[in-house]
C-alpha cells in the first residue's frame, strides 16, 4: 500500500494540527528529556503510530526538506519512523542515529547508507532545548557528515541553541500553533 492509499484525502495544515493535537496532547506533571517539568506534552508516539496521520506529517515536512539534501537521519527513537515516512515519501536514503555508539557489531553512531561527505537533514519529533539533536548533529559531522539542517514535526520552546551550532532549525509546527488550531476547532 503506498502512502497515497493510505491517506484518501489530504489534510491542510491546519487540519494536520488539529489531528496531531487531538492524538497526542497530554495533560498531567511530565519531566521532559531536558529535565524540565511540564503540565503539558505532546506524545509522539500517539502520531507516529497511526499509519495515515504519519503518512501526512511526512507529506507536509517533505516541503521543508532543504535543497541538496542527500540523507535524512532519524535520531533514536522518535525521529527514526518520521525519517523512514518522509524517505518513503521522498526517496530520500535514511540513516538511523543513536543516542550513543553501540559497543559491538559495526560499533557506529548511525546505521545504514554511506553519509560521510553527504549533506544530511537531521530529522526529530519534538524538540523543547535541543539537547539530542545538538549531540546528534556533532557526533554525524564528526563522522564526517555534512550538517546544517534539522526538521522537526513539533517546536516547543523559543530558545534556539542550536544556532550557535551553525544549525538551521525547521519546524512543522510549533507548540503554540498546534494549540491554536485546536482551540479554533472548538469555537
Amino acid at each position: 500500500m503506498t502512502p497515497t492509499e493510505m491517506t484518501p484525502t489530504e489534510l491542510t495544515a491546519t487540519e494536520l494540527a488539529r489531528q496531531i493535537y487531538a492524538k497526542s496532547y497530554l495533560r498531567g506533571e511530565f519531566r521532559l528529556r531536558s529535565g524540565q517539568i511540564s503540565n503539558e506534552y505532546f506524545d509522539k508516539y500517539r502520531f507516529e503510530s497511526e499509519p495515515a496521520l504519519l503518512c501526512e506529517i511526512a507529506r507536509h515536512m517533505a516541503k521543508l526538506i532543504p535543497p541538496k539534501t542527500e540523507i535524512l537521519a532519524g535520531l533514536e527513537m522518535g525521529g527514526i519512523p518520521l525519517a523512514t515516512a518522509l524517505s518513503l515519501a521522498t526517496g530520500l536514503p535514511t540513516l538511523f542515529v543513536r543516542k550513543k555508539a553501540k559497543e559491538y557489531g559495526t560499533c557506529r553512531i548511525a546505521e545504514g547508507t554511506e553519509f560521510a561527505g553527504k549533506k544530511v537533514l537531521v530529522i526529530e519529533d519534538v524538540v523543547t532545548t535541543g539537547g539530542q539533536l545538538l549531540l546528534s548533529a556533532r557526533d554525524l559531522r564528526g563522522a564526517g557528515a555534512v550538517v546544517e539542517d534539522v526538521l522537526c514535526v513539533i517546536l516547543r520552546s523559543k530558545e534556539s541553541p542550536w544556532t550557535a551550532e551553525s544549525l538551521r532549525l525547521h519546524s512543522l509546527f510549533t507548540m503554540e500553533e498546534i494549540k491554536e488550531a485546536a482551540a479554533r476547532s472548538t469555537l
